[in-house]
């Protein structure tokens, strides 16, 4: 079984008004050394009876169509080997 991790945040041009909230939240509470938070999304899919290289295309294609807009988001993942549960 494979475990794909996708991590899903904005480009870098796009405003990110949640990242804003939290960094001048941090700010409040003394962290001062923040400079920057981007917020995003992370998702696990687990994937079984794919090779390797079909499920990188597989999750590829589903980022591309469903899981991240890529208008205004990036996406990148990985795929980690896992055992049968």
């Amino acid at each position: 079984m494979l475990l794909a991790k996708v991590y899903v945040t904005p480009k870098k041009a796009i405003l990110d008004p949640q990242g804003k909230a939290v960094a001048a939240s941090l700010h409040a509470l003394d962290y001062t050394e923040v400079s920057d938070v981007r917020m995003g999304k992370y998702l696990e899919i687990r994937l079984h009876g794919l090779a390797a290289d079909q499920a990188r295309q597989r999750v590829e294609e589903m980022c591309q169509r469903l899981l991240a807009n890529q208008i205004i988001e990036d996406f990148r993942f990985e795929l980690v080997e896992q055992s049968e549960r």
